[in-house]
């Protein structure tokens, strides 16, 4: 006889639950209405066609409710039976995720076997603000010039800010290699179809892998797939914390997960505002991205990539985001272009937990070598025309005679990752006895 097991039973309640049917009354577009059943936003249908498409409910009126496929709309015709699931979407959480990769609504996709786990909702309730423990330990990320300088502390959210092909992903994927914390959670959103493998086989690699669990929405995916990939990563990386496990969340990127909303909002008839992107966007971005941080059992490191428009970091995302988040980074079109790796725009970045997580000696170090760089900023094309005179700025005189070693500092190739000693023991030799 089979042991039951809580995933059994909770599978033989929904089998034995009352089915309520519906109707598809029309199809346009992205857009499903569907008359003959009771249902709330969030809702999970499942549209009784070959194969079977479930669809979310992202709109009720009086004698209809709105859904969006989370699958492919063609062959959908009007009064095909639409059945409702009983609830919203839910995923199998359990140790048994690590390891493996999962398609934007938690159904594995990488032909491993199949996963028999408990069933949780996707929503979920962060934990209340005077429960959160203080952010008070720095969590090494592996990169030299984000330990030292933007500092990451454990339950922590950072954004990374940078318009397209600067080396968001590629930032991720070292951190995912380097990074002190236990698990990894990995959240590509929106991403080409070709450059998944290329991250998980070739960036990431086996070792990263094992201690990872990887969730996809390409770009063709349906909207509520990328939408949802977002809550359901998020909702992974809450079960390892509630767990307590110190993990680190990686989503890229945030403004495609906001893109999807607002293909979502538009086709359940909201008004566009800024951009034309919707209130709902808005509304989004902060009930994502507060479900990361400190629980009294463990943490959540959010890192999250925000793809600017044409590198304007005042876009109406990066805007919202960088209001949220506990402090940002800035990746440089110049840097990269010019080889640098990784692009970080040190002096545009800022961790605002610097100071909860460092020593005064720690800090002083990274001031010293901020200024220096600030100083070299500034004099920088005096002295390409050969104009500026030495002894003009103390600052940049030590800048401009440690150039060749700053530039090694801050850069670090992809395949290598540093501790967190090694980082600060590095910055303290680079500044010496200046950072007095």
């Amino acid at each position: 006889m089979s042991r039951l097991t809580p995933a059994l039973i909770e599978r033989a309640h929904a089998a034995a639950a009352p089915r309520f049917l519906g109707r598809i009354s029309e199809v346009v577009g992205l857009r499903l209405s569907v008359t003959g059943l009771s249902a709330a936003v969030g809702d999970l249908l499942e549209i009784q066609s070959e194969p079977l498409v479930p669809a979310e409910v992202v709109a009720t009126h009086p004698d209809h409710v709105v859904c969006l496929p989370l699958g492919s709309t063609e062959g959908l015709v009007v009064g095909a039976g639409v059945r409702h699931t009983g609830g919203p979407l839910r995923i199998g959480v359990g140790e048994a995720l690590l390891g493996r990769v999962l398609d934007g609504i938690g159904r594995p996709v990488d032909g491993g076997p199949a996963l028999d786990l408990p069933q949780v909702p996707v929503s979920n309730t962060p934990p209340a603000a005077l429960q959160r423990p203080r952010i008070t330990q720095q969590l090494g990320l592996g990169v030299r010039a984000l330990d030292t300088l933007i500092p990451a502390g454990r339950g922590q959210r950072l954004g990374i800010m940078a318009g397209s092909g600067v080396g968001k992903s590629s930032l991720l994927s070292q951190i995912a290699r380097g990074t002190e914390a236990e698990v990894s959670v990995i959240c590509l959103v929106g991403e080409r179809g070709r450059e998944v493998n290329e991250f998980i086989e070739g960036d990431l690699g086996p070792e990263g892998l094992a201690r990872s669990v990887v969730v996809v929405a390409t770009s063709d995916a349906p909207p509520v797939e990328r939408l949802r990939a977002a809550f359901v990563a998020t909702r992974i990386a809450e079960w390892f914390r509630d767990a307590g496990r110190h993990v680190v969340l990686m989503m890229d990127s945030l403004t495609r997960v906001a893109m999807a909303q607002r293909e979502i909002g538009l086709s359940a008839g909201e008004p566009p505002a800024t951009r034309g992107y919707p209130p709902s966007a808005f509304a989004l971005l902060p009930q994502l991205l507060e479900r990361a941080g400190t629980s009294p059992v463990g943490s959540i490191t959010g890192l999250y990539t925000v793809l600017v428009e044409g590198d304007d970091l005042q876009d109406p995302v990066g805007d919202t985001a960088r209001s949220i988040l506990d402090g940002h980074v800035v990746l440089s079109r110049r840097l990269a272009t010019a080889g640098h790796f990784p692009a970080i725009d040190v002096l545009e970045s800022i961790s605002r937990v610097t100071s909860a997580v460092t020593t005064t000696e720690q800090r002083t170090d990274a001031v010293a070598l901020r200024r220096m760089l600030a100083a070299h900023r500034d004099v920088r094309e005096l002295v390409e025309i050969g104009a500026y005179v030495s002894g003009a700025d103390r600052d940049a005189d030590r800048a401009l005679a440690r150039l060749d070693a700053i530039e090694t500092f801050l850069c670090q190739p992809i395949e290598q990752t540093s501790t967190l000693a090694e980082g600060w023991s590095s910055l303290a030799t680079l500044v010496g006895d200046e950072a007095a």
